[in-house]
């Protein structure tokens, strides 16, 4: 296939364009390069795939409508995976400008691009934070999301709304994938993994809020990419049985799906910090702190419509991905200090 990852000098799209490369297919990633966190690490990232022989890179900011009319029409994507977003949920409530551009408005413009262009298959990023409110667990893609508790997992929801119109009025196939906690090797540095990491080789105390009295539902890098890849290669279908006298939201009359991808095995977060310790060897200083304004309490990732239409199943143990990620972080930022030396 010819297929288009949109933030793919991201955790997520450089970790999906070296899966996709792999098996063959051609790929065409577009990122803005923002300065949110640090460029150099996404600069390692696309470094594992820049030169492959079928990737080009362009780079595009996907709220630049002219930029993006052009890439659509100079390109024919069999299918679009959209990962680009301005991400954080702590950042949404500083700078909510930043995800109306991005998330809004330039997810509309890739909703836009798929239908001038007859795409036959949309994926997009959705996430678990669209659950705010909800206490009901496992969180299962039927809930109740409407009441967002930051400004990010509104925009995410908005995106699913955003996505069932055009499936609707233009019958393209979209799917939504509810990410959980993705981590693993080049994450994001302003993610809790490598925060507590840098925190603790550096010997400084690490910031755990509400008191580590936190689950979440922790998914590997790996096993992310291998649910991105089974539901990409199936474009979503119309439910002959859909009702709108019971809707349920994962579903539809228009060719629309929605799942949550997660590990569905949620870890306290102070085990996650102890299995962290073991790897570094050190120990952390913890300072407990109350919880933040956007979080939500737990999140727990009921999959079972993703092991039944895909037959999903995430193999990597929080021992497994703790211990792959330390592994590369060690050995990442040890060469960078070497280089600075």
């Amino acid at each position: 296939m010819k297929v288009l990852v949109t933030g793919s000098a991201g955790f997520i799209g450089s970790a999906l364009c070296l899966r996709l490369l792999k098996r063959g297919d051609s790929v065409i990633g577009i990122d803005n390069h923002n300065d949110y966190y640090d460029v150099n690490l996404k600069t390692a990232r696309l470094e594992r795939h820049i030169h492959h022989a079928n990737y080009k890179h362009l780079r595009i900011n996907l709220a630049d409508r002219f930029k993006m009319e052009e890439l659509f029409s100079g390109h024919h994507f069999d299918s679009v995976v959209n990962l680009a977003a301005q991400a954080g949920v702590r950042y949404s409530i500083e700078n909510p400008s930043s995800y109306v551009d991005s998330n809004l408005l330039g997810f509309a413009n890739v909703l836009e691009g798929c239908r001038q262009s007859d795409v036959k298959h949309l994926v997009y990023a959705s996430s678990s934070s669209v659950y705010g409110s909800n206490t009901r667990e496992p969180f299962a893609v039927n809930h109740s999301v409407d009441h967002p508790v930051s400004f990010y997992a509104a925009t995410k929801k908005a995106n699913e709304l955003m996505a069932h119109s055009y499936s609707h009025l233009y019958r393209i196939p979209t799917t939504g994938l509810r990410f959980f906690t993705v981590y693993g090797p080049y994450d994001r540095p302003d993610m809790a993994l490598q925060k507590f990491t840098r925190a603790i080789m550096d010997g400084k105390s690490i910031k755990v809020f509400n008191f580590g009295k936190h689950k979440r539902d922790f998914t590997f890098i790996d096993d992310i990419i291998e649910g991105v890849v089974k539901v990409l290669d199936t474009p979503a279908k119309s439910n002959p049985k859909w009702n709108s006298d019971k809707p349920e939201s994962s579903s539809s009359n228009a060719p629309y799906r929605l799942y949550n991808i997660g590990n569905n095995s949620p870890v306290d977060l102070l085990d996650y910090i102890e299995c962290l310790e073991k790897y570094l060897g050190k120990k952390a200083k913890k300072e407990m702190l109350p919880i933040q304004p956007g979080d939500v309490l737990n999140t727990y990732a009921d999959v079972q419509n993703l092991v039944e239409d895909f037959n999903y199943r995430p193999s990597t143990t929080i021992d497994q991905g703790i211990k792959k990620f330390c592994d590369w972080y060690l050995s990442y930022y040890s060469h960078y200090s070497a280089q600075d030396e």
